[in-house]
């Protein structure tokens, strides 16, 4: 039977749900997050189809690239959005992961436009919610990205602006970032979904910068014989290629 059929005689948001499951997979993201919409239309308070619909969000912010002013207002709008419909997600179900996670996912994300002592906020929040999404689910790959890609993020401040962060700005948090648990977290990362390529990508960059560029080589060639799972997979397979490429120079 026809998809249109059937969501039309289902009247419940599970059919839309799974119509854009199907479409995230075929890395669809638009038409994923049309029919997340209709799934919240029908039931706004839809976990599931909450966190699904932050998620999905935030691949298509993720789409627009540059830094013209209106790519980064449109950009940061729709991150924005995903914020929303992730703590909407939490209020729906505290205890599930996926929820905690798109919430750190889309903070990180909106985080990257914002200055100075705005974005050392958004830096707890960022780590309490993917903390939080590994203490519900200890295998959850994307939240061991995300925190891995936080204690990254943070070590490679000066160590002047930590020193600032810590002393005048209220980020004494920033003071349990360690290259160790940035390595740690990524090969978690790794190993829970090891066909991702932006998983090997970003573990191979946090290896050179922690002094191990040796290390870095293996993830790198692994990612050509990899399939698409991302939106940004191509920009990501030529990030690692120019990586590989710098790494092998005599």
């Amino acid at each position: 039977m026809p998809w249109l059929l059937l969501l039309i005689l289902a009247q419940t948001p599970d059919p839309w749900i799974a119509r854009g499951d199907s479409l995230h997979d075929a890395i669809q993201p638009v038409e994923a997050l049309a029919a997340y919409r209709e799934a919240l239309a029908l039931d706004s308070v839809h976990y599931g189809a909450l966190w699904r619909a932050a998620r999905t969000q935030a691949d298509v912010a993720r789409m627009l690239q540059g830094n013209a002013r209106d790519t980064v207002a449109l950009r940061d709008s729709l991150f924005t959005i995903a914020v929303a419909w992730a703590r909407r997600a939490i209020a729906a179900d505290s205890s599930g992961a996926d929820g905690w996670f798109t919430l750190a996912l889309s903070l990180g994300q909106l985080s990257r436009t914002k200055g100075g002592q705005e974005r050392i906020r958004y830096g707890k929040d960022i780590y309490d919610a993917a903390a939080r999404a590994l203490t519900l689910d200890p295998d959850h790959d994307g939240a061991h990205h995300v925190l891995g890609a936080w204690h990254a993020e943070v070590r490679r401040l000066s160590g002047f602006t930590r020193f600032i962060a810590r002393t005048l700005l209220g980020g004494g948090y920033m003071g349990r970032a360690q290259w160790d648990s940035a390595v740690v977290h990524l090969e978690q990362a790794v190993a829970g979904r090891p066909e991702y390529v932006f998983h090997h990508l970003e573990l191979a960059e946090i290896y050179v910068d922690a002094d191990r560029p040796t290390d870095a080589i293996g993830p790198l060639e692994r990612i050509p014989t990899l399939p698409d799972r991302d939106v940004l997979d191509p920009l990501y397979r030529a990030r690692a290629a120019a990586l590989l490429a710098r790494l092998r120079e005599p």
